[in-house]
């Protein structure tokens, strides 16, 4: 099952905040590993954001 791009995008919403949340964390606390797992998370997110534009710019050239 394929996903729209709303929930494509909301889903990046949702890894970048909580990947944001991580690397701040991270900072916090001098968890290096936590701070690097959160900008993976965000890197994710920005991915996902993508893909659901990529799927709005498909819809609208039909």
């Amino acid at each position: 099952m394929t996903q729209n791009s709303k929930s494509d995008k909301t889903e990046g919403k949702v890894d970048k905040a909580a990947g944001k949340a991580k690397e701040a964390a991270g900072k916090v606390t001098k968890d290096q590993e936590l701070e690097t797992k959160g900008k993976a998370q965000q890197s994710k997110g920005d991915a996902k954001t993508a893909k659901g534009n990529l799927k709005d710019a498909a819809k609208s050239t039909k």
